[in-house]
């Protein structure tokens, strides 16, 4: 079976800060963002022949390409589903760069959700078909659907607020030792999360992402030209996307086994392709716009059985140390919430071996996008 394994790597990364209003445009942040990467690789820009981005991301190739002063491009493809794409345009760069269709491919991220609207906010819009089995029901948001499935979640195995807050306070102890995170220096307690107010019950307000301006960006290119680049190359070792059978976005009500999500069909073709397995991985890098999705892809990627999500959560097990170190930037819950790109780029620190919260010895990263939409993921290696 033919595979991308390891013929491309990771060889620069880039982002603008984190805040809540950020005086740029998208358009800016994204430049910004993708210069300081390919600035990162030792590439000048005229070298980037190949985009990938968000069908989301409001700023697109073609005034990226003219801002930065890109060659002819050869490659250009967007990923669906907000969080679910992140990973899928890194893995759509390296298989156009694997297959010769460019040599120099640029994804990023750049957002404006902690100044800007949110997209669900326009109640006259037609509703898209998924839609139209939610919002009239009272399921309005994101946080809404995921706090069903969490409902259900607890119900069927027994999980409590308790592996939430471990989730949230993993993440949250990374940001305080990561001068970027908009966390930074402000510890969380359990007694501030479980006192804090609701959102969409069972989920608390720490158990919901931030709200971030902010852009980033990596630069894929061959392996053979990763050695040559300035840092020591972070390689592609595995990737996948994942859309189920019958999948319903967050609430999947359609699926025989809604708890089933995205990550278990993405995790199948990645561990497929991969001359490594779980138990190799040395630190996580999990999408986290819901404390509850950590859980669920730690059962979906297979790093635990169906239900033992939450209590493999329990002593330490996501801390530096622990069985599984987890999100050590801060993640979406408390470093920056742009997309879940911010994984991206944590991932390649941890494997130069540069992290603000740095894992000893690490050596391969799993990377995940959103699970409960179509999702995709990442295993890097160095």
């Amino acid at each position: 079976m033919a595979t991308l394994k390891d013929a491309t790597a990771i060889a620069g990364i880039g982002q603008t800060a984190f805040a809540k209003h950020l005086p740029e445009s998208e358009k800016t942040l994204a430049c910004r963002a993708i210069l300081a990467a390919l600035d990162d690789a030792g590439l000048d820009p005229a070298e980037v022949d190949a985009f990938a981005s968000y069908t989301m991301e409001e700023t697109d190739e073609v005034e990226i390409a003219k801002a930065i002063g890109a060659g002819d491009v050869t490659f250009f493809s967007k990923v669906g589903y907000g969080g679910g794409g992140s990973c899928a345009t890194v893995a759509h760069l390296a298989a156009a760069v694997a297959t010769g269709q460019a040599n120099v491919g640029v994804a990023w991220r750049s957002r404006k959700r902690g100044s800007g609207p949110r997209p669900w906010k326009n109640t006259t819009a037609q509703l898209p078909t998924p839609g139209q089995w939610t919002r009239p029901f009272g399921l309005l948001r994101p946080a809404d659907e995921i706090g069903m499935l969490t409902r259900r979640y607890m119900h069927e195995y027994g999980a409590t607020r308790d592996h939430l807050f471990n989730v949230a306070l993993a993440c949250r102890n990374r940001a305080n030792q990561n001068p970027a995170a908009i966390m930074y220096e402000r510890p969380l307690t359990r007694e501030t999360y479980m006192t804090s107010r609701w959102i969409s019950e069972p989920l608390c307000l720490f158990d919901n992402c931030l709200e971030t301006d902010g852009a980033l960006a990596c630069v894929v290119v061959g392996a053979g030209r990763a050695r040559d680049c300035r840092h020591r190359p972070v390689y592609v070792h595995s990737v996948a996307q994942g859309l189920p059978a019958q999948h319903h976005g967050m609430v999947n009500y359609w699926n025989d086994d809604p708890l089933a999500g995205p990550a278990w069909t993405a995790a199948r073709r990645l561990w497929k392709t991969a001359d490594l397995g779980p138990r190799d991985v040395d630190v996580a890098q999990i999408y986290d716009a819901f404390t509850p999705l950590v859980p669920l892809s730690l059962e979906g990627y297979g790093f635990c059985g169906r239900g033992e999500g939450g209590p493999f959560t329990e002593g330490g097990a996501l801390e530096i140390g622990g069985r599984l170190p987890l999100n050590t930037g801060g993640g979406g819950l408390s470093e920056a919430y742009v997309h879940g790109f911010n994984l991206i780029n944590e991932g390649v620190k941890q494997l130069r071996g540069v992290s603000t919260a740095q894992v000893p010895g690490a050596s391969t990263c799993l990377v995940t996008a959103g699970e409960g939409v179509p999702t995709s993921a990442l295993l890097l290696r160095s």
